[in-house]
């Protein structure tokens, strides 16, 4: 098993809280981080027809039978059974009674996000960070403008971000293509079919290999909506679906005027690059090199690991992209708070001259105080150059 930045922070809240829910995408390590974190609890998937059925038809007693500590497995199968587990830990609130997972976004989910709100300790896992996968610590987002001292990686970052960060393909060394494959299928027919209640799904997988093409790039949901043959708010549903499933994360632009964030469109990227790269039939990783979305798919990486980054410290990712009607554009801004950190993405392995413009025009806005920013690049060093911290595509 790859070691998991998220486990300090499971056991931790097992420690405190009687229910912990750990949401992430199917196959992104939930059911093994939790049965490693609490070897002695009782273990049941509600995958199982058999186990589902008795969860559904009796759900007091099926609670009752389970005296000890107890895994329940993909509770999105039987969200009836959450208004019980809530009784359950009223009347006995010990902590650690129930550790729950879900392979969509329960809070995103209408009715369970009411019985879940305030009454578990949320966290979620994203497939593997590529720390994770290089047995690093985790990655700081507040320490990105710190440059580092570690070594680079002995992996070619195309092959890495066309591989994709699900833990079954390194942990069995399997093929991407096939299993990214048998992935997007056993998603689309049954999550989508069973939970999400999609009933054209061959639209709908037209849908997500469309979509896709936009990672990276600011989302036009009209003209998606148009490419696909369906109206937009079947569009804007079918993107929440795959919010929900965490297949896409959407940035939005930053501004000052909160009412204008929520007008404007947001940019849409993967989590996953090597689904990604799959949906848009990119069959190698040397393909991937010479394709002309690899700017796009390498920029949707560094999103997910800082989305990774925060997620592992039980945190939301604060991450907006700023763009004018010039066209001036800051590839992801990170809201630490005191100050909005500029980081532009650039994925080959030498940094071009003009590189450092859109933060500089980031530095002369009108009422900015911030100075300096991060660039993140296809190379492999680390320094400091004028005000602007240099980082490598590897982050560490």
């Amino acid at each position: 098993m790859i070691a998991r930045h998220l486990a300090k922070q499971l056991t931790s809240a097992a420690g405190k809280e009687p229910v912990v829910t750990v949401m992430g995408p199917r196959q992104s390590g939930k059911t093994t981080l939790v049965q490693h974190c609490f070897p002695d609890h009782r273990y049941l998937s509600l995958e199982r027809p058999d186990i589902r059925e008795r969860a559904m038809q009796d759900p007091l007693g099926f609670l009752a039978s389970q005296r000890e500590g107890l895994i329940l497995d993909e509770v999105q199968r039987v969200p009836e059974l959450l208004s019980y587990i809530q009784v359950a830990v009223d009347q006995s609130p010990e902590p650690g009674s129930f550790i729950l997972t879900g392979s969509q976004n329960l809070l995103l989910m209408q009715g369970i996000s009411q019985t879940l709100a305030g009454r578990t300790a949320l966290l979620t896992l994203l497939p593997l960070s590529l720390s994770e996968l290089l047995g690093r610590e985790a990655l700081d987002p507040a320490r990105l403008r710190i440059p580092t001292r570690a070594s680079a990686p002995d992996r070619d970052r195309w092959d890495v971000l066309w591989a994709g960060f699900y833990p079954r393909i390194h942990d069995r060394g399997l093929d991407p293509q096939s299993w990214l494959g048998d992935y997007f299928r056993t998603y689309v027919e049954r999550d989508l079919r069973d939970v999400m209640r999609v009933q054209d799904l061959d639209s709908f997988e037209r849908f997500v290999r469309l979509t896709a093409a936009w990672t990276g790039q600011e989302l036009n949901l009209t003209s998606l909506a148009e490419d696909v043959g369906v109206s937009q708010p079947t569009a804007k549903h079918w993107l929440e679906v795959l919010r929900i499933g965490y297949i896409v994360t959407l940035l939005p632009p930053h501004h000052d005027n909160f009412r204008k964030r929520l007008r404007k469109r947001p940019k849409l990227h993967f989590v996953d690059t090597g689904l990604a790269c799959y949906l848009l039939g990119i069959h190698s990783a040397e393909a991937l090199r010479l394709h002309p979305l690899r700017g796009a798919i390498f920029e949707s990486f560094v999103v997910s690991e800082l989305h990774k980054a925060f997620a592992n410290r039980r945190q939301p990712a604060p991450l907006y992209f700023c763009k004018d009607k010039t066209g001036h554009e800051i590839d992801i801004l990170l809201d630490l708070g005191s100050r909005l950190l500029p980081i532009e993405v650039k994925s080959g392995e030498t940094i071009p001259s003009d590189a450092h413009q859109s933060m500089l025009w980031w530095a002369t806005l009108p009422g900015n105080d911030n100075e300096g920013g991060v660039l993140v690049y296809g190379g492999k060093d680390s320094y400091v150059q004028q005000t602007y911290t240099i980082r490598p595509w590897s982050l560490g």
